[in-house]
């Protein structure tokens, strides 16, 4: 539905509804909308996803190819798959046959209720009984806080960075476990640090539900929503605990300045941000990043590559820490100019003649 200009529901056949968006996760690719009717529905109910077991059998009901109101059966296959999607995943993998029409879909355990959301598929040439849902428990997140009036899902912000544990590395700093995300950096905002967390030490589960990486605890923070409150159990060398964590928003702190380049510069239109934790929340750019952040491109910068999310890292080779300095750099250099950005993990040097 991104960029939709009329959204239109079909069900039982030939009822057609109107709706409209009223929240979105792009991360996950979930959107709630809502059906402009007085027509009363009888809903289906979420179940708790995280109670379903590999081996379960469930069924997935969609549309796939445009044929409306197609069952299919299958079993849990796995549980907490990444596929690289996203840096939030944990998906639920199953063989019930998942084809094009889907996505959106309701995957149900067998009390009828619904256990996840159907999103993706492993191959281009349809099902070959490898595919994803989305667990329900992120689904009624997304859902409360649409109905609670926040357009765009919010996830809870940690403020660390880390990996997933291994044997050599826990051997080597004689941590009793094998699993679970030690902290590698954290940044003096985050609430892990005012609970009492420190570089080194390993995160191995999330209110009681084991965690084993960075895309399952920031999964798990995800579930738990903001301004609740997360049981962490911290692992290392000297003891097992369980930490209270409070669940925020990412800070606006420094207070993020933004500038928007008129005609006379070399990039008009082009609106660029200083970087600082909700900036990188809202736009999903890689914790701790430098540079500024582009919002809004312009035609003269889109002409040449630059687009909303990208950082811009250096212009002629000089490092970019004020928006203002883009124009002085660039006037040195005469028509001719180079830019590097940094999109994702690529970073794109970007030659133009203006």
């Amino acid at each position: 539905i991104d960029g939709a200009e009329d959204i239109v529901v079909q069900v039982n056949g030939e009822k057609k509804f109107k709706a409209k968006v009223i929240g979105a996760d792009p991360l996950s690719d979930i959107a709630v909308i809502q059906i402009e009717t007085k027509e009363k529905f009888i809903p289906v109910q979420f179940g708790d996803s995280d109670k379903a077991r590999i081996g379960d059998w469930v069924i997935a009901i969609g549309n796939p190819f445009g044929l409306g109101g197609t069952v299919t059966s299958g079993i849990i296959s796995a549980r907490n798959r990444s596929i690289g999607l996203s840096r939030y995943e944990d998906y639920i993998q199953t063989d019930a046959s998942i084809n094009s029409g889907n996505s959106g879909g309701p995957l149900f355990d067998m009390n009828g209720d619904v256990i996840g959301i159907n999103t993706a598929i492993l191959g281009r040439s349809g099902s070959i009984g490898i595919g994803f849902a989305i667990p329900a428990s992120l689904g009624r997140q997304v859902v409360a806080q649409a109905q609670a009036g926040r357009s765009t899902f919010e996830r809870p912000w940690a403020g660390l960075s880390g990996q997933a544990l291994n044997m050599e590395l826990a051997q080597s700093l004689q941590i009793p476990t094998s699993s679970g995300m030690i902290i590698t950096a954290m940044h003096p905002q985050s609430p892990f640090e005012e609970a009492g967390f420190v570089v080194g030490d390993v995160i191995t589960a999330v209110d009681g539900k084991p965690v084993s990486s960075p895309a399952e605890m920031l999964y798990r923070l995800s579930v738990s929503g903001i301004g609740e409150r997360a049981d962490i159990t911290r692992t290392n060398a000297k003891s097992i605990n369980v930490l209270s964590v409070d669940l925020i928003s990412a800070p606006d702190i420094p207070q993020r300045e933004i500038t928007e380049f008129d005609a006379r510069s070399f990039f008009p239109g082009l609106i660029v941000s200083s970087i600082n934790p909700a900036v990188e929340a809202e736009l999903n750019l890689p914790w701790g990043i430098k540079g500024l952040a582009v919002l809004e491109s312009g035609p003269v910068a889109a002409s040449i590559g630059i687009r909303r999310g990208d950082i811009l890292l250096s212009a002629n080779d000089q490092d970019l820490e004020k928006a203002k300095d883009i124009d002085a750099i660039l006037s040195s250099g005469g028509r001719r100019g180079m830019v590097l950005i940094q999109r994702g993990a690529q970073r794109i040097s970007l030659r133009f003649r203006i």
